[in-house]
């Protein structure tokens, strides 16, 4: 299915199959199975079995799942999986505004809508990009590591801004922001690079939260408490400004 064009007249092909596993949690895995594998051998029973069951746990967190990107310019895809915590009119962090001497604009300093979408350690947690075009600016701030689901995570836990330019100009900030047990932000792009939209950008690793902000004019297409899917929910249609409703269930 990777690369394949699908539609809703039922082009393309789609079935069932084992997430591919990040390279990054492979070795985690691998260091995890031959220590149960050890154990299992020296007959350490109270040992064997909880290394086992941590070896699938390792490899379900670092699951890396093909994802359907909707294709439509005017698409903002969700950057992550995970739960709707927050949706707030703010400015947009210093961050992203601010002149870094690179040339490259930021965003507007005017008030923006962020939506936060919080991650648990049972979520996939490679995070891709809302929008394709190029990337502006890449900022690592060191910090704290409070829990990601308080609104102050954004302003003091460790965090990595990017922005992302269009071709038209338009521009959007995402942030990933680590959290109470995550303890490393893991990028795998840079300046300059050229994205797809949904293409992946990076993940952290046990539990954080990624914040994407909106464009001015442009609100939210999913509600608080709704749960995303990275490159594949519609976060927002650029330019569209509606108020959507829903019912807790």
């Amino acid at each position: 299915m990777p690369g394949d064009i699908l539609d809703n007249r039922g082009r393309g092909s789609a079935g069932w199959s084992w997430p591919a596993i990040h390279p990054e949690g492979r070795k985690f895995a691998l260091v995890s199975a031959a220590l149960s594998l050890g154990s299992a051998v020296m007959a350490w029973e109270t040992l064997a079995w909880p290394l086992g069951f941590l070896t699938i746990g390792i490899l379900a967190f670092f699951r890396d799942p093909q994802r359907v990107t909707p294709r439509d310019d005017r698409f903002v895809v969700s950057p992550a999986d995970g739960l709707i915590t927050l949706i707030q009119k703010v400015p947009p962090p210093r961050e992203l505004t601010a002149d870094d001497g690179s040339g490259a604009k930021g965003m507007a300093e005017t008030p923006v809508t962020r939506v936060s979408i919080f991650m648990s350690v049972f979520d996939v947690h490679i995070n891709r990009s809302p929008i394709g075009g190029t990337i502006r600016r890449v900022v690592y701030i060191p910090g704290k590591f409070l829990n990601a689901d308080l609104d102050k995570a954004s302003e003091e836990n460790e965090r990595q801004h990017f922005v992302v330019e269009r071709a038209d100009g338009v521009r959007i900030g995402f942030t990933q922001i680590a959290g109470l047990v995550a303890r490393r932000i893991m990028p795998f792009v840079t300046m300059g690079n050229e994205l797809a939209t949904g293409q992946r950008v990076g993940l952290i690793r046990f539990g954080s939260r990624v914040d994407v902000y909106l464009p001015a004019g442009t609100t939210p297409q999913v509600l608080l408490g709704q749960r995303t899917l990275a490159g594949e929910t519609v976060v927002a249609r650029i330019g569209t400004a509606e108020t959507i409703e829903g019912i807790g269930q």
